[in-house]
């Protein structure tokens, strides 16, 4: 099972991007996407861009991968 988290792109080069996905940096490729830009919130799957989401769905999805990890690591 894969579990895909928005990450925010920093930078763009050519047709890779780099982003920042709950503070870890990664180059991702963004080809199979039109119009990515700086601060843009992507869906990444296996090093792959696959979707644009807005910043308020992107912030509510790391907020439940934060709390998830709350509970995993007993937090909670």
């Amino acid at each position: 099972m894969c579990l895909a988290i928005p990450g925010e792109v920093l930078e763009i080069k050519d047709k890779k991007a780099v982003i920042s996905v709950m503070g870890a940096k990664t180059e991702v490729s963004i080809e199979l996407l039109e119009n990515v830009k700086i601060g843009d919130y992507l869906i990444v799957h296996a090093g792959c861009a696959i979707a644009i989401v807005d910043e308020k769905e992107a912030m509510e999805t790391i907020e439940l991968f934060r709390e998830l990890g709350e509970i995993t690591n007993g937090k909670v």
